[in-house]
């Protein structure tokens, strides 16, 4: 099968690669599915970049969209071309999605519905989930005034949806009146251009010196700073995904104890069975009712993977798909 590969860490045009691996073949209990979007996310090149290369090989992508093609043992039949998504693709296994074929359990691999196109379909593993399982873990938000950071983001663009849909009043970050204007199309009004405005003095004014209910946040490292300068509600919430430093962290201890705030962490790859299931279970019935709007970015072949890497690295807008021939 045609695939892209990298042996060692470093920079995306010094170690992918593109040629031929052997076709895997399903074992019990698993499907093979015939890919034919992979998804890029950051976490994918920061894994080329930086995650231990124990395997000799690394197909990378986790996330991905295609047709099963062929089951093991204890698969029903019925499941031979149904349409899927794929979440966890090369997650602690070496073998991802960017590649002609895929093969794993078969409860990695989603009934995407007819409504929705591969391409949305590659999209879902990491971003979407991110986002449900965020806004899930924030609790009742009916009413609230949520902080979305990056709201133009991969994640971010799904988070404000979700909002919306369960009655929260969203208050967006964005870089750039572009971006924005995105954001109007999903209906968030809201913005603040991060870049250009002092975050917290604005998210203060926005809502009468109170702050915001609930933060959804994509780097700690920078957004634990508006509990200290008042843009967190008392008893507020703030639910981090993702940080740019990923080591020590410090935070204020006393401004976070005096004013009750909840923190709640988690990672997208290693959510509970409950929770994937659930997350899964309504992200689908949003799907099928074609309530969700998708951010797809720019497509590449897999012969320019290296170059799909390099536009996530530049901060693409929307999410960078490998279209698979």
């Amino acid at each position: 099968m045609r695939a892209a590969w990298y042996s060692t860490n470093g920079e995306a045009c010094d170690v992918l690669q593109v040629g031929d691996l052997p076709t895997p073949e399903p074992c019990s209990g698993q499907v093979r599915v015939r890919l034919k979007v992979s998804g890029v996310n950051p976490s994918d090149v920061k894994a080329r970049r930086g995650r231990p290369v124990e395997s000799g090989v690394i197909v990378p992508h986790s996330d991905g969209a295609g047709l099963i093609d062929k089951i093991g043992e204890g698969v029903s039949p019925d499941r031979l071309g149904e349409r899927v998504w794929i979440w966890n693709g090369q997650w602690r296994r070496s073998m991802g999605t960017a590649a002609e074929y895929i093969v794993l359990p078969q409860g990695q691999a989603v009934p995407l519905p007819d409504t929705t196109d591969f391409q949305a379909g590659a999209c879902l593993g990491i971003p979407a989930l991110t986002a449900m399982h965020a806004l899930e873990l924030a609790g009742d938000i009916d009413g609230k005034t949520i902080l979305v950071i990056g709201a133009a983001s991969s994640v971010g663009y799904y988070a404000a949806q979700l909002a919306l849909m369960k009655g929260a009043r969203v208050i967006g970050t964005v870089g750039s009146p572009e971006k924005a204007a995105v954001l109007q199309g999903i209906g968030v009004t809201e913005t603040i251009n991060y870049k250009k405005e002092a975050l917290a003095e604005h998210v203060k004014h926005m809502t009468n010196a109170r702050g915001a209910d609930i933060v959804i946040d994509m780097d700690f490292s920078s957004t634990r700073r508006l509990v200290r300068e008042g843009a967190v509600a008392p008893h507020g919430t703030i639910v981090t995904y993702g940080s740019n430093n990923m080591e020590e962290i410090a935070i204020p201890f006393r401004d976070w104890l005096y004013q009750s705030i909840t923190l709640r962490f988690f990672l997208v790859y290693d959510l509970l069975a409950n929770e994937r299931h659930f997350a899964i279970e309504r992200l689908n019935q949003l799907l099928a009712q074609g309530k969700l709007r998708h951010r797809i970015g720019p497509s590449f072949a897999l012969d320019d993977i290296a170059k799909a890497h390099q536009a996530v690295e530049a901060g693409a807008n929307g999410n960078v798909v490998v279209m698979i021939p």
